[in-house]
């Protein structure tokens, strides 16, 4: 499959804060994921995958936690229209900017990189939009969307329209399952069960979520460290190879905030230097995702 974005088109990402909430019995947005909110880890999750900007749609009025410099918020106009509205409003505000977005919502804490990216790669030149069908279920809020949509669905949005499976009959779409999913090798590799699409909808769900243990990062000086965060791997690196180590991610969006999250198929590397202890990005470590 030829994909529909050229290597000048930027991908966008948009993540999704509003929403009830109801069956959480708080607002999702700032759960704790291990000493970070998980608004603010599915935003760096994103983040980790898309070249072009990353958009958190917020209902009017919302307070939110603390996000990646990098991350840009804007409001939805009026609330309760659903989903639909939330993709109109991060549409619009990456349009220009971006050829395609991934939209996704907030609950989604396992969601890697790799699966972002190969969504993205599969919205080819006679799609509009990749909608995943993961055990018989469509995933709208974990899809690409070109942003070329945005004014059909403000429209729909001003008609009524609140739910995306409508926008389907409007344009091109694409339904890959698990089997197509996985035909990428990087996903296959880093994610097989499909886990990125594991969302935690109740106290029970973020409970067994919260369970599992924190991925295993490959270190290229040593053992593996289990870490979540860039943060925590620093911590345990820096025991173990001296307070001038400085741990190096390859690809990482923001080189000093400790809170970049890490997922299976990272690769860190050690640096040890003259001065103070610290995160950098890029340097010469290769990253597996």
């Amino acid at each position: 499959m030829r994909s529909g974005l050229s290597g000048t088109a930027r991908a966008a990402g948009i993540v999704l804060a509003g929403g009830r909430s109801s069956r959480m019995g708080t607002s999702k947005a700032a759960l704790d994921w291990f000493g970070v909110p998980l608004l603010a880890r599915v935003a760096g999750l994103v983040g980790r995958a898309v070249d072009g900007p990353v958009v958190v749609v917020r209902a009017p009025g919302q307070g939110l936690p603390p996000l990646p410099a990098r991350v840009e918020v804007v409001d939805d106009p009026v609330e309760g229209r659903g989903p639909l509205q939330g993709i109109a409003v991060g549409l619009e505000a990456v349009a220009g900017r971006a050829g395609a977005a991934f939209v996704t919502a907030t609950d989604l804490p396992l969601l890697h990189p790799a699966y972002v990216r190969r969504v993205l790669a599969m919205l080819d030149e006679d799609a509009d939009v990749v909608v995943p069908q993961v055990h018989d279920f469509p995933q709208p809020l974990a899809a690409a969307y070109r942003v070329s949509l945005s004014p059909l669905v403000t429209s729909l949005v001003s008609e009524g329209v609140r739910r995306p499976p409508e926008l389907f009959t409007r344009c091109r779409v694409v339904r890959p399952d698990e089997e197509e999913l996985l035909a990428g090798a990087e996903l296959a590799r880093v994610d097989p069960q499909i886990d990125s699409l594991r969302g935690v909808n109740t106290p029970d769900e973020l409970a067994a979520v919260r369970a599992r243990p924190a991925p295993q990062v490959a270190v290229a000086e040593g053992p593996p460290v289990a870490a979540r965060t860039l943060g925590e791997a620093t911590a345990l690196l820096a025991a173990r190879h001296g307070p001038a180590a400085r741990i190096v991610l390859a690809g990482a969006v923001d080189a000093v905030d400790p809170a970049i999250p890490l997922v299976p198929g990272d690769v860190l590397a050690v640096r040890v230097t003259p001065g103070p202890a610290g995160v950098v990005a890029g340097d010469t470590a290769s990253r597996r995702t």
